[in-house]
């Protein structure tokens, strides 16, 4: 029988204030994890702090943290160790995907979204693998996006980003296999977040429509002819830190709906 009893376990999700961060938080609370996470605005974690699992078994602590700053990324590893403890799954999935013009790009720019996407998710591996390797257990997820295959212009900085921690997942399951330390990716397709919320209402008011009409337009390349939901993507997290895993490192997991035709090696 499967099992994804997270009992026990202390998982991190970063940059879980809304969408696939929290409800991953969410779901493995659900699964009995006792569950820290991060976001910039302390409104934002007050609520997800106040989350409940219906089970009873897992819990849920809030922190405030800047992950593209990398003090405040130790203060918040620093916060967890000290009430929580050293994680065991560990979620990164902070990130940002700003919209602009490569020609227009400073190189500010370009840094400032490498230490959000990238470098937060090389300072929480960094500080956890030794506890992982030393217990001969542990999960590191890294939630990427399908433009890190499929990567267009509008979205170069962010899908190159992204690429790059698909890159260092690969490598780094390769390096610490023996030790138990799985590392694999999550590559979500179109899901309704408010990030895409926010782009179909600025489509919607372009084109003199309504944002469901946007919502149906872009779905129809979509098999299954819709978005996904951040819930949908929170299952894949939480397969991929369960023992039902254990055999699974240096993979991605793909969930679009079908969208992506390509054939991986």
């Amino acid at each position: 029988m499967i099992s994804l009893d997270l009992t026990g376990r202390k998982a991190v999700v970063t940059g879980a204030s809304k969408g696939i961060g929290a409800a991953s938080v969410r779901l493995l609370a659900d699964h009995g994890a006792t569950v820290s996470f991060c976001a910039r605005g302390q409104e934002a974690v007050d609520e997800l702090a106040a989350y409940q699992p219906p089970s009873g078994e897992g819990s849920v602590a809030g922190y405030t943290a800047d992950m593209a700053d990398a003090a405040s990324t130790q203060a918040f590893l620093e916060a967890v160790d000290a009430n929580m403890g050293p994680c065991d799954l560990l979620v990164n999935n902070v990130g940002a995907s700003p919209s602009r013009n490569f020609l227009y790009m400073t190189d500010q720019d370009w840094e400032e979204l490498h230490q959000l996407n990238l470098m937060s998710a090389v300072r929480c591996t960094r500080h956890w693998l030794p506890h992982m390797r030393e217990q001969k257990f542990g999960r590191v997820v890294m939630i990427a996006t399908g433009a890190a295959f499929y990567p267009g212009a509008a979205l170069i900085d962010y899908a190159a980003t992204k690429a790059a921690m698909v890159a260092t997942s690969k490598a780094l399951a390769g390096k610490y296999g023996p030790d138990n330390v799985l590392f694999n990716s999550v590559i979500p397709g179109l899901i309704r977040t408010d990030m895409w919320d926010r782009a179909a209402g600025e489509l919607a008011e372009a084109n003199d429509t309504d944002k469901e009409s946007i919502y149906e337009r872009n779905s129809r390349g979509v098999p299954q002819r819709r978005y996904g939901t951040a819930e949908e993507i929170a299952n894949g997290v939480v397969f991929l830190c369960s023992d039902a895993a254990s055999y699974i490192t240096g993979s991605c997991l793909t969930i679009d709906g079908g969208s992506a035709s390509h054939i991986t090696t």
